[in-house]
């Protein structure tokens, strides 16, 4: 039983450890094609403001659509986005290998329980925010 225990905690740690460095990596990616793009972000004088960068009304893609036709052009932009993306998904694997584990484990109760997280958190995607 200590075994499997191990194997699951490291599975859990490994998930954790690609999605975050995943993300990181390519939002360092993004970041640099953003800026070496529009070299007036990187300038600290000026009337430019990095309020901008965050508005409702930036030129970030807000629909999957509008990041399909910025990867298409080759913006940085869409990169950050798949970055933020890949770091929200993160948690959700790390829940889905949670489900795998304990159906290892053949723990049945906890193997519902964690669907029951995974379909919270799943919906909770597709209800969102007004």
């Amino acid at each position: 039983m200590e075994e499997k225990i191990r194997k699951v905690e490291l599975a859990i740690s490994l998930v954790l450890r690609i999605g975050v460095s995943l993300s990181v990596v390519v939002l360092g990616i993004g970041l640099g094609m953003m800026f070496s793009h529009h070299s007036d972000y990187t300038s600290f004088t000026g009337s430019f403001s990095y309020h901008s960068l965050t508005a409702v009304t930036s030129k970030f893609p807000h629909s999957f659509s509008g990041l399909a036709h910025s990867l298409s052009k080759g913006e940085g932009r869409g990169v950050v986005v798949i970055g933020i993306i890949l770091l929200i998904l993160t948690p959700v694997m790390r829940v889905a290998v949670s489900v795998l584990s304990f159906i290892y484990e053949k723990d049945p109760p906890m193997t519902i329980v964690t669907i029951f997280v995974l379909c919270v958190l799943i919906g909770s995607f597709f209800l969102g925010s007004a």
